[in-house]
């Protein structure tokens, strides 16, 4: 019997993946025991049980090497070894090990385009060492239907794949119907939608704010909240700022929120719009449902994976999300009025 776990999450410090190690971690009880491999960078806001080590890794190549080869002393015959930073241990361990993937780009060959060298050179990286250690894993472990299908294709048929969403605080939303969300009370709203996301090129918001361009154009002049830092991702909210100036967009950006104050912003909004080309879980979606909003978000896989939409739109096209977003609205669409040959006619000669 496994009476030790070892949680091995040494890069893992914010976004969803910071929501769901936080949120295991405060699930330990004081009868667990074992140790908790964190990255230096990640904030704990409450006590760890005293059976269960801490040990910090700091975010550099050679540290991330040197607990590496730790490892096998700490994850022994009788462990059960969590590797929840998607990769698998780079030394072969006695324990158990499952590896809980969550960053899609380690398993698929997502366009990295525009992302910068060094966050290129990272990712090409960990593929390499993905492929060369997946067969030292006992199990993999998603959250989704596609992220299985995609491990598959990686993995092979003879490696254990179980898909397991978890979300913090789960209350009984799966099932939650579009309708049945729309209901919300007196709640104070301020947006129209909210898309808390941080600015990753996958996360889609040059799209976004194109689509809400054409609103503009149209003379809709919908409210959506943004949430990006403002000097991680200085060139992207530069260029936002620029597209409000010029089409007098009414859009804000509140910064960086970590994720016990997005609640405020869930209830602060009418709507979710979720533009995002690619997800390994999209937690995001489920955090909206339980809050009772309506959602518009991109016709993918993912998506769909977790919750059904009100509206949904091709994540490519701006014209595509502008138009759900008026739909969600209720503004309707005016479409260019398609004539007969005798009107094609008379307009042509009257130009």
């Amino acid at each position: 019997m496994l009476r030790r776990l070892v949680i091995h999450a040494p890069n893992v410090h914010q976004g969803g993946g910071r929501t769901l190690l936080l949120a295991l971690l405060s699930s330990l009880s004081n009868e667990t025991c074992g140790e908790a491999i964190l990255d230096s960078r990640l904030e704990i806001p409450f006590a760890i049980p005293s059976g269960f080590a801490v040990t910090r890794v700091r975010p550099s190549l050679w540290q991330r090497l040197r607990i590496e080869r730790e490892l096998p002393g700490k994850a022994g015959t009788e462990s059960h070894l969590l590797c929840f930073h998607s990769l698998p241990p780079l030394c072969r361990c006695p324990a158990f090990v499952s590896v809980f993937v969550q960053n899609r780009h380690v398993i698929s060959n997502t366009d990295l385009s525009e992302y910068p060298l060094r966050v290129r050179l990272r990712i090409h990286l960990e593929r390499a060492w993905f492929r060369r250690r997946m067969h030292a894993v006992d199990e993999f472990i998603v959250q989704s239907e596609t992220m299985r299908d995609l491990l598959r294709d990686v993995v092979g048929d003879a490696a254990s794949i179980r898909v397991m969403p978890f979300l913090p605080g789960l209350v009984a939303t799966a099932n939650i119907t579009p309708a049945a969300a729309s209901s919300r009370g007196d709640s104070r709203i301020d947006f129209d939608f909210c898309y808390i996301a941080t600015g990753e090129p996958n996360k889609n918001h040059r799209h976004l704010i194109e689509a809400w361009s054409l609103l503009a154009q149209a003379g809709h002049f919908p409210s959506p909240c943004l949430t990006l830092d403002p000097v991680r991702f200085s060139q992207l909210t530069g260029w936002i700022d620029e597209q409000v100036r010029r089409h007098g967009l009414n859009i804000r950006n509140v910064g960086y929120v970590s994720h016990d104050k997005t609640s405020e912003i869930y209830t602060r909004s009418n709507a979710l719009i979720y533009p995002s080309r690619y997800e390994s879980f999209g937690l995001p979606l489920l955090e909206a449902r339980q809050h009772g909003l309506k959602i518009a978000a991109a016709e993918l896989d993912y998506v769909r994976d977790v919750i059904e939409p009100d509206e949904s739109f091709d994540p490519e096209s701006p014209r595509s999300i502008a138009r759900a977003a008026q739909r969600l609205l209720g503004l309707g669409n005016q479409r260019v009025p398609i004539l007969d040959d005798q009107s094609f006619f008379r307009q042509l000669f009257a130009a």
